[in-house]
């Protein structure tokens, strides 16, 4: 539903625009992200293009054309779009350069080339220590990725822990809470995380509360039972919060990492079957990224040492 609205309410006031009015290609950026998170792709990079045409500093029509190629499996494509544009979104004074560098590690990372990931998380995307909710959000689910991925991350958890002390409260965001306890896990702070969960298993509250019960509640201790490896918990949690996990923010994109999660604990707890499934589930959208292929490979890997 939200997506659909990312969507839908541009295309409510897009006849009442023309080319001619000031801010039109803003317009055309937000409608090519809607298009691309209800997975029109090809009209979303259509529209995402048509807006840079117009104003190529317009960090949200190119960041729409990055998650069509991330969502379509095009890593070769999205480097050399976040290559050749570099000049357009990376300035200190852009608010979303974090989070497109973030982007640019999502293509390497879909390329199996963890060394750059790496790079880029020291570098550009974590290198000022910033405190920004939006920066921190993508510091965690990138690490988790290379935790998950087989990467010794160091103490690079410990540094973004303490910096989201600032704003893990477990009231104001569950989305950014829920990436707030992926760093808490690598720490080892689970203190941190139960005061998180503490607030929200609290009755009452306001819209945010509701979010963290029904949404937010079952990612973390999912996330959590994984980081403990209690793998079938993991997959019984993540496996049907996956379906609900739409109702509390984010995009296709940063959602991908409960998908990932969940296939992991599948295939750590020897359910080939489930595990087999959600690699191809993968695969059908990516049948290219080296990451999805060993999900395929350990997947049966798994099946053959179970029937042995």
């Amino acid at each position: 539903a939200n997506a659909r609205s990312l969507r839908d309410r541009i295309s409510r006031v897009l006849p009442h625009w023309s080319p001619d009015i000031p801010g039109y290609s803003f317009l055309l950026g937000m409608h090519a992200f809607g298009l691309e998170e209800t997975g029109d792709y090809g009209r979303a990079e259509e529209t995402g293009r048509r807006a840079l045409e117009m104003n190529p500093a317009d960090s949200w029509a190119h960041h729409a054309v990055a998650h069509v190629m991330e969502m379509q499996g095009r890593p070769q494509d999205g480097i050399g779009w976040m290559m050749a544009r570099e000049e357009h979104w990376s300035g200190d004074d852009n608010f979303f350069r974090v989070h497109n560098w973030w982007h640019r590690a999502l293509f390497h990372l879909d390329m199996g080339q963890m060394e750059e990931v790496q790079a880029l998380y020291d570098g550009p995307i974590r290198e000022d220590r910033s405190l920004i909710a939006l920066d921190m959000v993508d510091a965690s689910a990138l690490l988790w990725r290379l935790q998950l991925a087989g990467r010794d991350v160091g103490d690079r958890w410990n540094e973004l822990a303490n910096a989201w002390d600032n704003h893990a409260d477990g009231r104001t965001y569950p989305f950014n809470d829920w990436h707030a306890v992926m760093a808490y896990l690598g720490a080892d702070r689970h203190g941190d995380i139960e005061r998180i969960l503490q607030m929200w298993r609290k009755d009452g509250g306001g819209e945010a509360a509701g979010w963290g019960r029904r949404y937010a509640l079952p990612l973390v201790e999912g996330f959590a039972a994984f980081w403990r490896r209690d793998y079938d918990r993991a997959v019984e949690l993540l496996h049907g919060a996956r379906f609900i996990a739409y109702g509390f923010g984010g995009s296709n994109a940063q959602r991908d990492i409960i998908d990932w999660t969940l296939t992991e604990a599948a295939i750590r707890s020897k359910r080939s079957v489930l595990a087999q499934a959600l690699a191809h589930e993968r695969l059908a959208l990516k049948p290219h990224s080296p990451i999805n292929l060993g999900f395929q490979s350990r997947a049966f890997a798994s099946k053959a040492l179970k029937a042995a």
